[in-house]
């Protein structure tokens, strides 16, 4: 196995396969880190995740798909260009408190939480052009935390629940977060099964990443499948059915 930067100048033809796992940056430049892949899968090695499930994944706005699937989702409102005038109506339509973040983004940069009283300048600032998505703020996350599940050739793997920071509701590790590893309730189960299901295609990975809402159902807030952290060190035995699942998805191609 060789780790290669995504923006590396490589001849990817020397592969024989190229699992995306780590370009937690891409979303900086999503256009050129479509290009690279667009070279993998012209190169003839397997690129996995393919790039048409890449493309679709990408761009949050595959929630409304998987919504229109059946796949409940936290409630979101989409908008190209912010103004004061839609954040008016977001805390009107959407609760005293809301989230409003990027339809491209990663690692929670520029995710905002807010209230009416807040300064928005910096909000504003972010989005005045820019494709956005507004959320209710939902108090499960930080008063339980964020559920992640993780699938290996549409196989269920593990589990860990992700806990923000006093006074973050942020539940990445860089920005203080911490994480365990947890069986999952039944339903928790159903629901990440029932996400997996309504994706486009069979994926070698995949993490679907819920919450409870108010009245305890679960609520998918993304299908994270292009470069998830998974977790290995929370349960022993999942390297080992990653890898088994990467010969199975090799054995198939």
């Amino acid at each position: 196995m060789t780790e290669v930067p995504w923006r590396a100048d490589v001849d990817w033809s020397q592969y024989e396969a190229v699992v995306i796992r780590t370009p937690w940056d891409y979303q900086d430049d999503p256009e050129a880190f479509l290009a690279v892949l667009e070279t993998v899968e012209a190169s003839g090695a397997k690129l996995t995740n393919s790039l048409e499930a890449v493309r679709w994944n990408l761009d949050k706005t595959y929630l409304r798909e998987l919504e229109a699937s059946g796949v409940p989702i936290v409630p979101t409102l989409w908008g190209d260009a912010l103004t004061p005038e839609a954040l008016a109506g977001f805390f009107r339509d959407l609760g005293s408190e809301i989230v409003v973040k990027p339809t491209v983004g990663a690692n929670a940069d520029n995710a905002f939480r807010l209230t009416p009283e807040a300064d928005m300048s910096g909000v504003l600032g972010v989005f005045h052009d820019r494709p956005f998505m507004a959320q209710p703020f939902v108090r499960s996350v930080v008063d339980e935390g964020e559920f992640s599940l993780f699938y290996f050739s549409g196989a269920y793997s593990h589990s860990i629940l992700k806990t923000p920071a006093p006074l973050d509701f942020r539940v990445q590790e860089e920005h203080g977060g911490t994480i365990r590893a947890i069986e999952p309730e039944p339903s928790l189960r159903e629901a990440g099964d029932r996400a997996l299901a309504a994706s486009p295609e069979a994926l070698l990975y995949a993490r679907p990443d819920f919450v409870r809402m108010q009245d305890g159902s679960w609520a998918l807030m993304e299908l994270e499948i292009i470069e998830p952290s998974l977790y290995f060190p929370f349960d022993e035995a999942s390297p080992t059915r990653f890898a088994d699942a990467f010969v199975r998805w090799m054995d198939d191609a």
